[in-house]
């Protein structure tokens, strides 16, 4: 068994940065990561084992790539000197609370699993959860089509694979994220007939004080404008993508303006020939080992469940921290200083200390950060109308092919009045994904047809697996008496 001061889940800008700063500090240190290569999703790029010489397109998407060259950089390092255990291709699946710290179970991502039970865990006195998020998503008429991806799907394939998923494309959704995915489009040489905006821009100016404590996210934008005026991209304001249509494949998608709650505006429907879709409304975060340790959740100002956090990542248990992405949608920069300051109280709880001087700078990146986020989600909201574009017949739980018909029958007809009895009686969430792509759409669906706004404890109940991913009958097998 790998046993440790520290275990870091997630070798993203926040683990990155966790398990570099606290194995410098003298812990002795796990990174536990599903990817083959330090980075995470923000920082996918190619393999740099069969590509020694890459150091990073900026076409592709990369941004802060000095900042994840150092942090690799340091974590080689220590890896190098002992300090550091770095465990890539591995998934935890669970996680448990042990007298004295957490154990870890973990399995391979892909191919054979030949080792010894007791060597798939991980023992550690201290926890740092920084598992990330995933693409949010709406159902749309014709969003099951071929053709139609997630934009960080779509931003994955250029990042790591240098691949365009299409030739004729449209951006559509809600959020800053859209821009870095046309942006990489463009440059990789797609022609983006449109980005769609489900918001207007204007919505910034109610927090203007909130846009400037980021000055490097106005400097992106006005680059990712320059890409736009060159190439001739149109940025459409208060529009979406409000049906998909193709055979095979997706051959024209319908945009539509959008009226103040977000519905569409009839009669102004728009017909384009696309074969790619990209479709982005946020992120969500990645909470199934959290929720599996019992540890506290809040709804954020985005209608994300977050782990809640003091002022030094500390959650509700005393051995665990989280970073990043898990607290609050904020970025990679925020990411990277949630990491780092989960690092410096996982050392000084273990009696490690640090310069304060050090805790109390992190601390006011922060608090910077989080301003700025706060301001985005406002700017960029999900509009509250969107369930106006669906159809009856609309798939919205893509795994057990649950329509908005269903879900409505369900509330109204039989009496579900959250997100779990719908759950248990039509069964959106039940499938391969478990909740994680129609988890947020279905309890805002339920949230429109009750009144009901949901609650941490309704939204725990989509993301509580007693599994956090798929593992072998084997690997259950192999543990034997607990």
């Amino acid at each position: 068994m790998t046993d440790v001061d520290l275990a870091v889940v997630g070798a993203g800008p926040a683990g990155l940065s966790a398990a570099a700063a606290a194995s410098e500090s003298g812990l002795s240190v796990a990174l536990v990561d599903a990817g083959n290569q330090f980075g995470g999703q923000f920082w996918r790029h190619p393999d740099e084992a069969q590509l020694a010489a890459f150091d990073g397109d900026e076409s592709t998407g990369h941004h802060h790539w000095a900042r994840f060259r150092a942090l690799r950089d340091r974590a080689r390092r220590a890896a190098s000197r002992g300090r550091l255990r770095y465990l890539p291709g591995r998934h935890v699946w669970r996680a448990d609370e042990t007298g004295d710290g957490v154990r870890l179970r973990t399995t391979v991502v892909a191919g054979a699993d030949d080792l010894r039970p007791e060597a798939r865990a991980v023992s550690a006195r201290r926890l740092i959860v920084a598992t990330g998020a995933y693409d949010r998503q709406l159902p749309i008429p014709g969003w099951t089509t071929p053709g139609v991806m997630a934009a960080g799907g779509v931003q994955a394939l250029l990042k790591a694979h240098q691949v365009s998923a299409g030739s004729r494309a449209v951006v559509a959704g809600t959020g800053p994220f859209l821009m870095s995915v046309a942006a990489g489009l463009v440059n990789a040489g797609v022609e983006v007939v449109a980005i769609c905006e489900a918001n207007a821009l204007t919505r910034w100016a109610a927090t203007p004080w909130r846009a400037v404590q980021e000055p490097g996210k106005l400097i992106e934008g006005v680059e990712y404008a320059g890409a736009f005026v060159r190439h001739r991209v149109p940025l459409r304001t208060r529009t979406a993508v409000t049906r998909i249509e193709g055979a095979s494949r997706v051959e024209r998608v319908v945009m539509q303006k959008l009226d103040r709650d977000g519905a569409p505006r009839p009669g102004t429907e728009r017909t384009i020939d696309v074969d790619l879709v990209a479709l982005g409304w946020g992120f969500t975060p990645q909470l199934e080992l959290p929720i599996a340790l019992g540890l506290a959740t809040r709804v954020d100002v985005d209608g994300s469940l977050v782990v809640e956090v003091d002022a030094d990542q500390r959650t509700s248990s005393p051995r665990v921290y989280a970073a990043g992405e898990t607290t609050g949608i904020g970025g990679a920069v925020q990411s990277c200083a949630e990491g780092e300051l989960a690092a410096v109280t996982a050392c000084a709880d273990l009696g490690h200390p640090v310069p304060g001087a050090s805790a109390a700078r992190l601390r006011r990146r922060i608090a910077r950060g989080r301003r700025f986020a706060v301001g985005m989600h406002l700017a960029s909201p999900v509009p509250s109308g969107w369930d106006a574009w669906l159809e009856p017949s609309t798939i919205v739980c893509r795994c057990e092919e649950v329509t908005a018909a269903e879900i409505d029958e369900t509330v109204g007809a039989l009496g579900a009045d959250d997100a779990r009895d719908v759950r248990v009686t039509a069964r959106p969430g039940m499938g391969w994904c478990q909740g994680r792509v129609c988890g947020f759409p279905l309890s805002k669906l339920v949230e429109r047809r009750t009144g009901c706004g949901a609650r941490a404890g309704d939204l725990e109940s989509l993301a509580n697996r007693p599994l956090a991913s798929p593992i072998r009958l084997a690997e259950i097998a192999d543990l034997g008496p607990q």
